[in-house]
């Protein structure tokens, strides 16, 4: 696992982390949730683009859209891991979007998403 992964999985502690105060609005909560979602998420993709690179992925998939990316990961990684990932990578985006009609994310969905990011970066740095 590459530093910046790192760093990224660590801010996503840092955001769902409880800061004490009482006083934490439902907004404030909401918006700490999406920004560990967004963290998750460029972790995610940059586990996956390393994988890539390591294949000798061509340019084109490496630097292209997640969605080229995903469909590759699966000549480079084993069926169950790139599904996870893709599947994971889904919600994550899901999380990340702002609509007006909802809050957003909840504290246990990203703590799974963080749980499920360690354990398929774990995987792809093999």
């Amino acid at each position: 696992m590459n530093q910046t992964i790192r760093q990224l999985l660590d801010t996503a502690d840092l955001l769902l982390t409880d800061t004490g105060e009482p006083a934490t609005s439902t907004a404030a909560t909401a918006s700490r949730c999406r920004g560990a979602a967004f963290a998750l998420r460029v972790a995610l993709e940059s586990a996956v683009a390393d994988r890539l690179t390591a294949h000798r992925a061509p340019r084109a998939i490496r630097e292209g859209t997640q969605r080229a990316a995903f469909l590759w990961l699966r000549g480079c990684a084993e069926a169950g891991t790139a599904r996870r990932a893709k599947a994971v990578w889904s919600q994550l985006c899901l999380g990340c979007h702002y609509h007006q009609y909802e809050i957003g994310p909840t504290e246990d969905q990203v703590h799974a998403w963080h749980t499920e990011v360690a354990a398929l970066v774990a995987l792809l740095a093999r």
